[in-house]
C-alpha cells in the first residue's frame, strides 16, 4: 500500500499502532505498520530504558513516540518546582472525602507501607513532559505525537531539527487548522468513538471535514495527511477513513488485547466480553472528557452525591492513588480504563502480526468488493 503517509515515514502500511505497551509497538513496526509508544506514565529514566529496548527489537523499523502536552491546563504558570505541591493544595477536601468513601463502599484496602511511591502527575503537563519529549529524541524515532491539543511550537522545531515528524491528535476541524499553524506534518483526525481523550463528533463524520478545513494548509501550500482514528479495528473501517480522505489510520484499542499486551488479566476478560455499548465519555479519570470502561466508578462521578470532576490536572492527582488501589484489589466493578466502542467486536486475542495481516486483507476485500459495484 502506499499513501503520502507511508511515503512520508517509509513504512509499508498506513497502520499507526497506539499503545503503552513497547512489545506491542516492536511487533506492529516489524510487520509493516509504524508501532507508536506512549510515554504518559514512564518516568524519563523509564522510557529511556523502554526506547532502548524498542531500537533493539524493532529490527530498524520505524516507530514513534506519543506524549500529552496539553494547551491549557491548572497551574500552567506556576514554577516547576512548586508544580507539585501547589496543584495539591489545590484539590478540595470533599473531593477526597468522595473518593476515599467510595473506595470504603466496595471494599478496596489502602496501599501497603511499601508500596511504590504514586505517580500524580507523570506526563499531564507541559513541564513534566517536557524531559520525556529530551529523552525520545536521543532515539532514532521517526514520529513524535501530542495527544491532547497542539504541541508548543518550540517542540515542533526541535523535533523537525532533530528530522523526526510529527503528529497531533484533533477531535474538531478547528483544532486540526490549529495543529497546522504550528507546523505539524501529519493531524490525527480522532472520532469520539475512540478511547481516552476525545470529543463529540462521529468519525464518519469528523473525517472529511478535518481532510476539507487541511486543504492547502502546509507550509509549502500543499495538503496537511490526514490519519483516521476512532473506531477503527478491521479493513472496512480502514477502507472507509481512506475513502473521506485520510491517508492511512491510527488505531489503539485493539492492540490491549493482542498476544504481546501487557494489559492486566482481569482488563483483557472485560473488554473480551464487552459490547460496544459499555463505554462512556466521562471526566472522572483525567478532568477532560475521554471514553472509558463504563462501570460502577464512571456512574458514581455522575450520581447526584458527587461533587464533580475537577479541572486537568487535578483530577487525576486525586484519583490517582486510588486507581492503584482498586487495581491491586478484588474490586472488578470499579476497574476502569480507556477503552473505545471498537471493544465490542474484540473478542479473541491474537498476535499484533495477525492484526495487521487481517486488516489488511479486510481492507483489500472491501476494496474489491466496492471495485466490482462500480463496475457494475
Amino acid at each position: 500500500m502506499r499513501t503520502r503517509v507511508t511515503d512520508l515515514f517509509g513504512i509499508e502500511l498506513p497502520i499507526f499502532a497506539f499503545s503503552h505497551c513497547r512489545d506491542v509497538v516492536a511487533a506492529v513496526s516489524r510487520a509493516g505498520g509504524m508501532g507508536v509508544l506512549g510515554a504518559l506514565y514512564f518516568t524519563p529514566e523509564e522510557l529511556e530504558m523502554e526506547l532502548k529496548w524498542i531500537d533493539d527489537h524493532v529490527d530498524g523499523k520505524p516507530y514513534g513516540v506519543d506524549v500529552v502536552m496539553p494547551a491549557s491546563y491548572e497551574g500552567a504558570d506556576f514554577p516547576p518546582e512548586e508544580l507539585v505541591s501547589r496543584l495539591q493544595g489545590m484539590i478540595p477536601d470533599g473531593h477526597r472525602s468522595f473518593v476515599e468513601n467510595l473506595l470504603a463502599e466496595h471494599g478496596v484496602p489502602p496501599l501497603s507501607d511499601d508500596a511504590d511511591p504514586g505517580r500524580v502527575l507523570l506526563g499531564w503537563t507541559d513541564a513534566t513532559a517536557r524531559p520525556q519529549v529530551e529523552v525520545a529524541l536521543r532515539h532514532p524515532i521517526a514520529l513524535l505525537a501530542n495527544a491532547l491539543g497542539p504541541p508548543p511550537a518550540d517542540v515542533v522545531e526541535l523535533a523537525h531539527s532533530h528530522g523526526v515528524k510529527v503528529a497531533a491528535l484533533a477531535s474538531t476541524p478547528r483544532h486540526a487548522v490549529k495543529q497546522a499553524e504550528v507546523g505539524v506534518d501529519v493531524v490525527v483526525a480522532q472520532g469520539t468513538e475512540a478511547g481516552g481523550h476525545t470529543g463529540e463528533i462521529s468519525t464518519m463524520v469528523l473525517i472529511p471535514q478535518v481532510v476539507d478545513a487541511l486543504r492547502g494548509a502546509g507550509p509549502d501550500g500543499s495538503d496537511v495527511p490526514v490519519l483516521a482514528a476512532g473506531g477503527i479495528g478491521g479493513g472496512r473501517q480502514m477502507a472507509a477513513g481512506m475513502a473521506l480522505g485520510a491517508e492511512g489510520v491510527w488505531t489503539g484499542s485493539i492492540w490491549l488485547t493482542v498476544e504481546e499486551a501487557d494489559t492486566p488479566e482481569l482488563a483483557k476478560r472485560r473488554i473480551l466480553s464487552a459490547t460496544s455499548r459499555d463505554t462512556v465519555r466521562s471526566r472522572s479519570w483525567t478532568g477532560k472528557p475521554a471514553r472509558l470502561l463504563k462501570n460502577e466508578w464512571t456512574d458514581a462521578w455522575e450520581a447526584e452525591n458527587s461533587p464533580g470532576t475537577l479541572s486537568m490536572p487535578l483530577q487525576f492527582m486525586l484519583v490517582s492513588d486510588a486507581l492503584r488501589r482498586i487495581g491491586r484489589s478484588d474490586a472488578a466493578e470499579l476497574a476502569t480504563f480507556p477503552a473505545g466502542q471498537i471493544i465490542g467486536t474484540m473478542n479473541q486475542v491474537k498476535s499484533a502480526r495477525d492484526v495487521v495481516f487481517e486488516m489488511v486483507e479486510e481492507y483489500i476485500e472491501a476494496t474489491e468488493r466496492l471495485g466490482h459495484i462500480t463496475e457494475s
